[in-house]
């Protein structure tokens, strides 16, 4: 039978009590039984923080030590109170817990329990009862520092721990004593126990807020990596898939275009046809399931560099001054190419039109025999508008696109405080283009 099961052996099912009465002796054993003697030695304290960093380097070489010599000033303490009260040999024995605490903490915390029952029966008789000073003062930093070490279960445990403990000792053996200390200790070590309880649920929380923030932003990033990759593949399928049905329709329309055209000439288109077909629905059997099932093709072609224009147009209506300067020898690039190209520009306009109100841009399109430049540049807001924040998801789907097409990307702020997204994205030169490369490029075109 499992730690979790809710039957006894006889199959009768635990009562709420019972459960609870065992969930409670199970926490008891987790926090003061189960490895109680563990060695575990008191890490340095890292000396990167606000003050210490700021430390000479010779003093900052020793700062990570400074716990273990606060404790041992504890310690120090603990022996002169006990000191201070005339005491005798039994007044140096709490000193014992405080250094033990520095390597084996809730042991030490058993240690001070038992050393306060052996000095107060020692010395109690005609004076403080239960807990002599030094043993108050050594139990005190005791259950502080081991509370501070393990975790708000272990806390709650050891102060529970110290009632059972003050009550026996105040009904059995408390009267013929002295005066009592039960009230005090169990009023400090709450007040102290339960501050430091809060500040251990309080960075918990902090680092979860933290872990819970970071993770939230990774799932956000591939989220938002996704969607548009989904984009970047609908796009393509649509593309290629036109090419193929042209393919497919030239080659089985080729044959009537020739009078008597050999067999063979017509065996190569069937089999044009053929394979083009074949492609054409693998294509779509493979990158359709991209497509969301609300999701419709769109019936207008997808848009080129040469659709620029009216995209400038509606920018500018939108209050966004643009200008576009077009360099190099204009000639067709491969679709998906266009579409990339414009589907950048389209995303950079929009980031100026929301995170630089006001602002004025410039488009720079340039024509190489290696392939495609982009620069798309805004100057800083203007006027009292205040920008729209963003989470930057648009500069991620414009670096997927250009490394889908093997091309480099930057976007950068500019020292006078304007944004610039420059691309390059190659593109095989042809037979044409390169006999065209030889001469000198065209002149600028502006819009």
């Amino acid at each position: 039978m499992t730690k979790t099961d809710t039957k006894t052996a006889t199959g009768k099912a635990r009562s709420p009590e019972v459960r609870l009465a065992a969930g409670l002796l199970s926490s008891l054993r987790q926090a003061l039984f189960h490895d109680a003697f563990a060695y575990r030695p008191l890490p340095r304290m890292r000396t990167d923080g606000v003050i210490t960093r700021r430390l000479p380097e010779g003093i900052r070489e020793y700062a990570g030590w400074f716990p273990h010599f606060a404790i041992a000033a504890c310690a120090l303490f603990a022996l002169a109170i006990g000191t201070a009260n005339g005491s005798d040999l039994f007044d140096l024995v709490p000193v014992a817990p405080v250094l033990l605490v520095l390597v084996r903490p809730v042991a030490a915390w058993w240690l001070a329990l038992a050393v306060t029952a052996l000095t107060g029966v020692a010395g109690g008789f005609y004076g403080e009862w239960p807990w002599t000073p030094s043993a108050f003062a050594a139990y005190l930093t005791v259950m502080t520092i081991v509370a501070i070490r393990t975790n708000p279960r272990t806390a709650g445990w050891m102060w529970v721990g110290t009632l059972v403990y003050s009550m026996f000792a105040e009904t059995i053996f408390g009267r013929g004593y002295g005066y009592g200390t039960s009230g005090p200790m169990l009023f400090l070590s709450a007040l102290i126990l339960l501050t430091v309880s809060a500040i251990h649920i309080r960075r918990d929380a902090k680092n979860e807020v933290a872990v819970q923030v970071s993770v939230t932003a990774v799932e956000r990033s591939r989220r938002t990596l996704l969607e548009e990759r989904t984009t970047i593949a609908r796009e393509l399928h649509d593309v290629v898939a036109h090419h193929m049905s042209v393919v497919a329709i030239q080659a089985e329309a080729a044959p009537y275009r020739v009078e008597n055209p050999p067999p063979e000439l017509e065996k190569a288109f069937a089999t044009i046809r053929e394979n083009a077909v074949a492609a054409l629905t693998e294509l779509r059997r493979v990158l359709g399931v991209v497509r969301a099932e609300d999701y419709d093709a769109p019936d207008a072609p997808q848009p080129t560099l040469s659709d620029l224009e009216g995209l400038l147009s509606n920018v500018r209506e939108a209050g966004l001054t643009v200008e576009k300067t077009v360099t190099g020898a204009f000639r067709a690039l491969p679709q998906g190419v266009e579409l990339s190209a414009y589907r950048i520009v389209q995303e950079a306009l929009s980031n100026a039109l929301r995170h630089a109100p006001g602002a004025t841009a410039a488009v720079e399109i340039s024509y190489v025999l290696g392939g495609l430049g982009l620069r798309i540049v805004n100057t800083p807001p203007q006027g009292l508008v205040k920008p729209s924040p963003g989470a930057g998801h648009g500069i991620t789907g414009m670096r997927e696109r250009v490394s889908m097409l093997n091309g480099e990307m930057t976007a950068k702020l500019l020292p006078d405080g304007g944004y610039e997204v420059a691309a390059y994205i190659p593109v095989a030169a042809s037979d044409d283009d390169a006999s065209e490369g030889a001469a000198p490029a065209a002149g600028g075109e502006r819009s």
